[in-house]
């Protein structure tokens, strides 16, 4: 049930994230713009989409190797009989961590999330900056890169017949991200909906 509760507090906020992002988001944050002015625009409403995607990304990133360093001390934390069990495969030392370095996949993902966040804030902050296009698409690059390894890791549990649930997620914020930093990239295409402005700099 702990885990359970775990895994949604991080999924939900990336699937909430991804919802700024799309059209349909823009209710939601038409309703919260008062308080928060980066939602007045499109460009504005997708980067705080992807700042929320990145931002849980990480988080879950830390919690998974977080657990893979507590099994290596001897603990368990979500051991199952069950298909669901990260234990079998976070506290596999042979694979949970990369067939070429031998760092571990949590270890990764924190690095790889914290980047992306570092360039959505850039983004963000300073959306006329020189290297904003190529921030996109590094960001592009990164999470597109970011599928081979989520294949090569859902190969891993098919063949252990195990999933596990803080990977998942991790995985899932990553193909947001990569919608998102494409929906940037379209967005920066458009000189008008990117240099729109909020009402209250108008």
């Amino acid at each position: 049930m702990l885990d359970n509760l775990l895994v949604a507090a991080y999924l939900l906020p990336v699937f909430f994230g991804l919802f700024l992002t799309l059209p349909q988001g823009k209710s939601v944050a038409d309703s919260l713009s008062s308080r928060f002015e980066v939602l007045q625009t499109t460009r504005g409403r997708v980067t705080a989409g992807l700042q929320i995607i990145t931002f849980f990304g990480f988080a879950v990133s830390a919690q998974t190797f977080w657990i893979s360093s507590k099994i290596s001390e001897g603990a368990a934390f979500c051991s199952a009989t069950t298909v669901f069990s990260c234990d079998d495969l976070l506290g596999n030392t042979d694979l949970n961590v990369d067939p070429l370095f031998g760092f571990s996949w949590g270890l990764l993902g924190m690095f790889t999330f914290a980047g992306l966040l570092f360039i959505t804030l850039v983004i963000k902050n300073d959306p006329q900056n020189q290297y904003v296009e190529r921030f996109i698409n590094l960001g592009i690059f990164v999470t597109g890169v970011g599928i081979f390894v989520i294949l090569y890791l859902i190969s891993i549990e098919i063949q252990e017949k195990k999933i596990c649930m803080y990977c998942t997620t991790a995985h899932i914020a990553n193909l947001c991200a990569l919608f998102a930093f494409f929906k940037l990239r379209k967005l920066h295409d458009d000189s008008k909906l990117w240099n729109e402005k909020g009402t209250n700099s108008r």
